[in-house]
């Protein structure tokens, strides 16, 4: 059995995954597919979020270890959640089987305005006063390009449940601002998915990072940042190729 750690990004919690965890599990009936929230999400809204990746990392392995999820992983990470994989690899890369990093960013690799496009500033920052359906919305928008009226349903009632809270987004902000990684590539098995028309963060941010750790990186021609949502079933199918390697 195989044990697989999905880990999301900025403000999402493990519900986020949608139907992409169901997807991943009839694929691999024998595996078991662990999902987790970061502190300051989901069914953890109330507590505080670490303000850095490593903070992210401690308790993301702490956690593991609590809930008898004993390593090596496949982690498949999203974004801030790529970042603190990154970390968490180069931590105990004997604890990972493999990594799929989507659609993430780093420094030092791409400037500041790759990693988050310009455009996207003022949006952002103008979450912190929306209401809870403005804000789910406008994620919407900037993560999906086959963004439905299901889908945002969902996710409001995702955020009325479990709000987060506006010092939990400025924290989450912080740690994927302020983390730096090592210029050296992890040492485990490791591949990139990213979205040539991702309108968060520009696809370059994969592509330098791939081309400086000589590892695998995987272009969908038509997805949003929010790959696992526009296009579950191609994500698994790079998984699955990884895997057979």
């Amino acid at each position: 059995m195989k044990r697989w750690v999905l880990l999301r990004g900025l403000m999402r919690e493990t519900r986020h995954w949608g139907d992409f965890t169901a997807r991943l599990q009839a694929k691999f009936p024998a595996d078991q597919i662990i999902c987790l929230d970061w502190p300051g999400n989901g069914v953890l809204h109330q507590q505080r979020s670490p303000s850095d990746i490593h903070g992210m990392v401690r308790y993301l392995r702490e956690q593991l270890i609590d809930h008898g999820h004993a390593a090596p992983y496949h982690v498949v990470a999203v974004s801030l959640g790529a970042m603190a994989a990154v970390e968490w690899a180069r931590q105990a890369p004997q604890e990972f089987i493999s990594a799929t990093l989507i659609n993430t960013s780093l420094r030092p690799f791409n400037p500041f305005y790759q990693r988050l496009r310009p455009r996207n500033y003022g949006k952002l920052l103008s979450m912190l006063w929306h209401t809870p359906a403005q804000q789910e919305q406008l994620i919407l928008q900037l993560t999906s390009n086959q963004a439905q009226a299901a889908v945002l349903a969902q996710w409001i009632g995702y955020q009325q449940q479990y709000p987060i809270a506006r010092r939990n987004i400025l924290r989450q902000l912080w740690a994927a601002l302020r983390y730096r990684s090592e210029l050296s590539r992890p040492a485990v098995p490791l591949q990139i998915l990213c979205s040539q028309h991702d309108q968060l963060v520009d696809p370059q941010c994969s592509q330098t990072l791939a081309a400086a750790w000589q590892i695998p990186c995987i272009t969908h021609p038509s997805a949003g940042h929010d790959l696992p949502l526009d296009d579950p079933q191609w994500v698994i199918q790079q998984l699955s190729q990884l895997i057979s390697i």
